[in-house]
């Protein structure tokens, strides 16, 4: 399905924090490789190949959430990993990964051209791309095509889809496409995301297979400081 997809350079940010093969803070790669490993345990007990990260509201992390747990289960599987971003409204994973956003999303379903002309496989890390070509002005209407459905489906061939989408409370964007895949992550920051917010998110997705919420900014000195105080500790 992705093995024709054209090659291009891993080149991030340099302000994005990612788990990549070259530069992996100490925090970053555990955290992430964590939330990997829980994820290929839970694909042991049910069907999980498609995954949608989200969160309640803008800005609290969904799409480095999305980016840091494809990269670190692409090297914890040792096998190519999808990243889609199915944000239709604010695309930026193109622009993390400081790559062509043409042809994008949009382009295929709409039938301009084929999955694979819009995704992009990187030379330095096991992970594919699919790209978004700009903010659409009918978002749920691409979304309710019979092409959205079908790329899902056929994504259940992988061994494992990470679709980034838009916050549930502001668009009923991942709704919609949470019903389509296998299962549901919920990103949430500390600090900034409120209880309510959070209890309405969970609301939203019903009885879609919600697989665990990941925390953002937590910092790491308090981390490791529990870390030290529990491993330190004598019976």
């Amino acid at each position: 399905m992705l093995g024709d997809a054209p090659l291009v350079p891993f080149i991030p940010l340099r302000n994005l924090t990612c788990w990549t093969s070259a530069t992996r803070t100490k925090h970053r790669r555990k955290s992430s490789a964590r939330c990997a490993q829980r994820l290929n345990h839970l694909q042991t007990l049910q069907p999980l190949h498609t995954v949608v990260v989200t969160s309640p509201s803008p800005a609290e992390g969904k799409t480095f959430s999305a980016v840091n747990l494809a990269l670190a289960q692409s090297h914890l599987a040792e096998n190519s990993v999808l990243l889609g971003d199915f944000d239709l409204r604010r695309p930026i994973v193109h622009n993390l990964f400081q790559i062509d956003r043409a042809p994008g999303l949009s382009d295929y379903l709409t039938g301009q051209c084929t999955f694979r002309r819009r995704c992009a496989a990187s030379k330095d890390e096991p992970v594919r791309l699919a790209r978004r070509h700009g903010p659409s002005k009918n978002p749920l209407e691409l979304l309710n095509m019979k092409q959205a459905k079908a790329l899902f489906e056929s994504c259940r061939h992988l061994q494992l889809a990470i679709f980034d989408t838009p916050p549930l409370l502001f668009s009923a964007d991942a709704n919609l496409l949470a019903t389509m895949a296998d299962g549901t992550i919920l990103v949430v920051k500390i600090g900034s995301t409120t209880y309510d917010n959070v209890t309405r998110a969970m609301q939203s997705l019903c009885e879609n297979n919600v697989l665990g919420i990941v925390a953002n900014g937590a910092r790491a000195s308090e981390l490791y400081s529990k870390y030290t105080y529990y491993y330190s500790k004598t019976e």
